[in-house]
């Protein structure tokens, strides 16, 4: 069973913030301005600054993925100035693109985990569909005719999907879509029947009544709706399955142990920073954390995971 970890125990916040070094820390974040990696990520980059005594300045590097960012931290200088703040793409990325510049194991260092949330499973509202059962048995009745949007080819909206798929023994053609906004929509309007898509964009059209809930992603229930139950309780994934999407940060390889470890305390000070936290629960997320070897342990099962469901589903990128 894969477990998220719990947040760690950090350094005293008082030994951090000395001043070692007056250069800014450069967050790079692997996605576009104004999405939900990004309001985390300056938030926690914020934060860090304040525990570190250094200005964090956020720069947002989007594209291929969140590849295009993965690659310039990995060729920026290993000093701990220069850290990528990364999404569970990274760990898909490494057996979806036949190409690329850069490897997550060899060429950057985990320092650590900081956010997780699930992926809402939703159907359109006109289907005589409900509960888990209900999804599964008319999956089922519909093999073959049915169909579910997604982010794109390799996205983890398109992968969870599949793993429902194939667990439970029925077809559905997918349709990718450039992200998962226009998805969610043709599964409002029935153009495609069902999706999942993460809790906190599929939450509002769920609570308007424009989607319909079906299970989450985690191996805990979310808050927000308790009484939806998590996939793997309703039979849509093995038991202990917990396909969450998640936030880390990451650093060039030869990064130092010591400013790994200065780094790493900064984030867990960060996280348990009562307005992170309530903006993560406001997004259906909460605060991970650990030490690097947490997230180094979790990334090599993520990675592990991921490339089987690739191969499974046969997606590529270039």
């Amino acid at each position: 069973m894969r477990r998220r970890m719990l947040l760690g125990a950090a350094l005293a916040v008082p030994g951090l913030a000395r001043a070692q070094d007056a250069r800014p820390i450069r967050l790079v974040i692997a996605f576009p301005a104004g999405g939900p990696t990004d309001v985390i990520g300056r938030l926690v980059g914020e934060k860090m600054g304040r525990a570190l005594g250094q200005v964090v300045v956020i720069e947002n590097r989007g594209g291929a993925n969140g590849n295009i960012a993965a690659d310039a931290v990995a060729k920026s200088d290993a000093d701990g100035s220069v850290l990528l703040y990364n999404t569970s793409s990274i760990a898909i990325s490494r057996a979806l693109y036949r190409k690329l510049g850069y490897d997550v194991r060899r060429d950057l260092a985990p320092v650590a985990l900081t956010a997780s949330a699930p992926s809402l499973l939703v159907v359109n509202p006109g289907l005589p569909v409900r509960t888990p059962a209900e999804f599964i048995a008319w999956a089922r009745a519909n093999s073959g005719r049915i169909s579910y949007g997604s982010g794109g080819v390799g996205n983890v909206s398109h992968l969870q999907a599949f793993m429902v798929m194939r667990h439970i023994g029925a077809e559905a053609v997918h349709v990718p879509y450039r992200g998962t906004a226009a998805a969610l929509t043709d599964t409002a309007s029935g153009n495609v029947q069902f999706m999942s898509d993460a809790f906190n964009t599929a939450l509002p059209l769920a609570r308007d009544g424009l989607v319909r809930p079906i299970a989450v992603s985690t191996l805990k229930r979310a808050a927000q709706l308790p009484e939806v139950p998590t996939m793997a309780e309703g039979g849509l994934m093995p038991p202990g399955s917990d396909t969450g999407i998640w936030q880390g940060i990451l650093a060039p390889a030869k990064t130092p142990p010591a400013a790994i470890a200065r780094l790493n305390a900064a984030v867990n000070a960060a996280l348990r920073d009562e307005e992170v936290t309530a903006r993560l629960a406001g997004m259906g997320a909460w605060a991970t954390g650990g030490t690097a070897e947490d997230y180094a342990r979790f990334l090599e099962a993520e990675i592990a995971l991921w490339a089987r469901v690739v191969q499974e589903s046969g997606a590529t990128a270039e």
